[in-house]
């Protein structure tokens, strides 16, 4: 926190009543792409993320800099929130934009928030969208509670960033807990927080970051063609049932029973078919997974996470060449119980749970192997390797 200090008084000078927040970073081990048609998911947040020091503004003026991106923002919470900018401080915007339809802000906020790793796949977006939700409900004393924190945020990264992705994000992010997993049905909202084993076992694993070295942003890639192309599976199978049709963005995969894709897979154009079967077999993943830890076996756990990956590659069809290499490397290193894409798998980064005891031989053969592929990467390839954390809070 020392260099946001710094940077606070470089920026703002003093400042009265300052406030200090951690956003964690998050990821998702068992329920790829699945949350937009409201299935099943689990989630971790671990010990990286975006910091946040911050005061309150009488003026509703918000100023907020970034130790990760260029740029002071600056908008008054008071006024009509404008169009887009095609900066991070469209999610700033988007946080007041959503809290606006039903509130009438008064306090704005200035400070400075710092990422803590590069960017790509660990959910940024909702760790910065979920922190500075938090923060004006802080100064402006709304009495948030963490649901209404993930559907703001939710709500801004959906109507006013353009992202159509579900709450799982924003839900790891507020809700996790640490050496817990997180168990979300997303249709519902309904969540448990699960210990490991009986409890009283200490989790066996670390989490390991593997960054491809090539970033992205979600609203450039694929993503929203695959969440259209999941709606347009739900509604070729209601349609050869006779079942009167929704909206395209009222109709999921969770409204069509998995008997009516056995029924009618073989009819279906390829694309459409191979979109659903992920949903199905991923939703079923979740569920095994979710037992197989209660129990406390790990190895089995990491086999589903290897098995969700082969299925966002080869049913969802996403996942660049730098991570499908980093995949594959993965699944023959000594170590790691199981690991696969991280975020949407366009770019970005690779997660894994790793044996503890094996980071350093971990990190050496995976970069090792990496580069000898993509050598470009040498001065931006990235490993890390973390614990599980609460989820957003003050300090």
């Amino acid at each position: 926190m020392r260099d946001l200090f710094q940077a606070y008084r470089t920026f703002f000078g003093k400042g009265d009543a300052l406030y200090q927040l951690f956003s964690p970073y998050r990821i998702c081990p068992l329920g790829a792409h699945v949350d937009h048609q409201h299935g099943l998911v689990s989630g971790f947040a671990f010990d990286s993320g975006i910091e946040f020091l911050f005061s309150a503004t009488d003026t509703g003026k918000v100023e907020m800099c970034s130790l990760s991106f260029e740029g002071l923002m600056t908008f008054n919470v008071r006024r009509e929130i404008d169009g887009k900018q095609n900066n991070w401080g469209d999610y700033l915007r988007g946080a007041v934009w959503s809290l606006q339809q039903d509130f009438q802000l008064q306090k704005g906020v200035r400070g400075v928030v710092k990422g803590s790793m590069p960017i790509g796949g660990l959910s940024s977006s909702a760790a910065l969208l979920c922190g500075f939700v938090a923060a004006l409900d802080k100064v402006n004393d709304l009495g948030l509670d963490k649901m209404q924190i993930i559907r703001y945020a939710s709500m801004a990264e959906r109507q006013y960033v353009g992202l159509n992705n579900g709450i799982l994000d924003q839900a790891c992010v507020v809700l996790c807990e640490a050496e817990k997993l997180l168990f979300l049905d997303t249709e519902t909202s309904d969540y448990k927080i699960l210990p490991f084993g009986d409890g009283k076992t200490a989790m066996p694993f670390k989490i390991g970051i593997f960054f491809s070295g090539v970033t992205r942003k979600l609203t450039g890639t694929d993503y929203n063609l695959r969440v259209s192309e999941c709606k347009t599976a739900a509604w070729i199978m209601q349609a050869y049932e006779h079942i009167p049709l929704k909206e395209m963005g009222e109709t999921r995969l969770h409204d069509v029973p998995r008997e009516l894709f056995d029924k009618y897979r073989e009819r279906m154009p390829e694309r459409f078919a191979k979109r659903a079967l992920h949903y199905y077999s991923e939703c079923d993943r979740v569920k095994r997974g979710v037992e197989a830890w209660k129990k406390g076996d790990i190895k089995a756990f990491g086999q589903l996470i290897f098995e969700s990956c082969e299925s966002s590659m080869n049913n969802y069809e996403c996942g660049s060449p730098e991570l499908i290499e980093l995949y594959k490397i993965m699944r023959r290193t000594d170590g790691i119980y199981g690991g696969r894409f991280s975020g949407a798998g366009f770019k970005g980064a690779c997660i894994a749970l790793v044996d503890p005891d094996k980071e350093e031989q971990i990190r050496e053969f995976i970069t090792e192997e990496y580069l000898k592929e993509f050598p470009q990467y040498k001065d931006s390839f990235k490993v890390f390797f973390c614990n599980t954390s609460n989820g957003v809070d003050f300090l």
